[in-house]
């Protein structure tokens, strides 16, 4: 499908479920629509890969609305592998090995590499990023994706405290360097 719309409380299987065993295999866009507005609700299914969360009650306008800035995003041409080096990016099988060995990512941190890989040498900022993984809900710090850029740093470079791939442009944001290297 180009998207799924979710709702949380399913009758035989929670739709977090739902949605993480959908993000283990597929990049399709996901709009989680639900009753539960709670904000810890709304991270967790965020952090397990929703593009975006709609609260009931909701208007029909929005929700056509947001599921075509959604597909928008979506869209844009991204490559389906990325090599850099020793860093292999499946995207399409949602899979990254280093050295030939797989590198086991959480959904958060897999998706920061995507939209990294997925457009090389552009700068994205922290609010860019945020915006892209948590969605526009999120109202943490931008912080939070150091945080994580350290931890993916730590997962797929071959020395975290010299990145070779996923670099800061200081004042600015993060980028992914390809440099010498090529798309499939």
């Amino acid at each position: 499908p180009d998207l799924v719309i979710l709702d949380l409380m399913l009758p035989k299987l929670d739709g977090r479920e739902v949605c993480r065993r959908i993000r283990e295999t597929a990049r399709t866009p996901i709009i989680m629509l639900t009753a539960r507005d709670e904000e810890s609700d709304k991270l967790v299914g965020l952090e397990l890969g929703a593009d975006d969360y709609i609260t009931k009650p909701f208007s029909p306008r929005e929700v056509l609305a947001r599921v075509r800035a959604v597909l928008r995003r979506g869209s844009r041409e991204m490559p389906e592998m990325v090599r850099a080096g020793d860093l292999v990016i499946d995207l399409r099988a949602h899979e990254v090995s280093l050295q030939g060995r797989r590198v086991d990512l959480t959904p958060t941190e897999f998706r920061l590499l995507e939209i990294l890989a997925g457009h090389p040498n552009q700068v994205f900022t922290r609010m860019q990023l945020i915006d892209r993984v948590q969605g526009h809900a999120f109202e943490g710090y931008e912080r939070t994706v150091d945080a994580h850029i350290k931890n993916l740093r730590g997962k797929v470079e071959p020395n975290a405290k010299a990145p070779r791939y996923i670099l800061t442009v200081y004042g600015v944001g993060y980028k992914f360097s390809i440099a010498d290297e090529h798309h499939a």
